[in-house]
């Protein structure tokens, strides 16, 4: 019996040929207008160009993260995820194959965007150097709430196999692109990212204070006002 992350072989059935359909609609021939005048009636708006696969494909997974962000891997429904793009459940089927490859795209979209945001910072930083300056670039990356979120996501659904093997590969990937740009040491590296993770608790806790002082214990173990 199939999962509910994974599709069963009626759904992938029924994928394919959503997926034909939809093809079908945004590449639609020329041909069908044959017999009819080359430009539209005058007045009439002109129709909305539609996305290519690519596109859809894209937005799927620009969709995903936020709402993966807000309810992870098992707490989120397909369907809300499609609804906001305006797409069937079997297309999004046909191209990601189960809620789970659609969620592990949108992790793999991640650590894309932080993997760029270094090589960016490092290709211009001056004269503080590569490592000052991904340093400063990943205060940019955890003010993007949802990416931060679906990062914290990803590794508390590391429970699953196939989750912890993709979010391994691409933790490992963005410590070895850290240290070829930087060419830090190893002690220097690994204070970096457990920082890093430091960063990623505060801001998700909106807690700036976690990384200047002390003072958040005392906010944080308050006793809330009576009434």
């Amino acid at each position: 019996m199939a999962t509910k992350s994974e599709s069963s072989p009626r759904q992938t059935r029924a994928a394919r040929a959503a997926s034909a359909r939809e093809e079908g609609a945004a590449t639609a021939p020329a041909a069908r207008q044959s017999g009819r005048t080359g430009a539209s009636e005058a007045g009439a708006p002109a129709p909305a160009a539609r996305q290519t696969a690519s596109a859809r494909r894209d937005a799927l997974i620009d969709a995903a993260v936020e709402h993966f962000a807000q309810t992870g891997l098992h707490g989120t429904a397909v369907s809300t995820i499609t609804d906001d793009v305006g797409i069937t459940q079997p297309y999004a089927f046909s191209l990601f194959g189960t809620k789970k490859g659609l969620f592990l795209a949108a992790v793999e979209r991640g650590f894309d965007r932080i993997e760029e945001t270094f090589r960016t910072a490092a290709a211009a930083a001056g004269e503080e150097g590569a490592f000052d300056a991904m340093k400063e670039s990943y205060g940019g990356v955890v003010t993007d709430r949802s990416s931060l979120l679906l990062q914290l996501q990803a590794y508390a659904a590391s429970g699953d196999d196939d989750v912890r093997e993709v979010v391994r590969r691409r933790y490992a990937q963005l410590y070895e692109l850290v240290r070829d740009l930087s060419g830090v040491s190893r002690d220097e590296l690994v204070h970096f990212f457990a920082v890093g993770m430091l960063i990623n608790v505060a801001a998700a806790l909106d807690l700036p204070d976690l990384l200047l002082s002390d003072t958040w214990l005392e906010d944080c173990l308050r006793p809330p006002l009576d009434g």
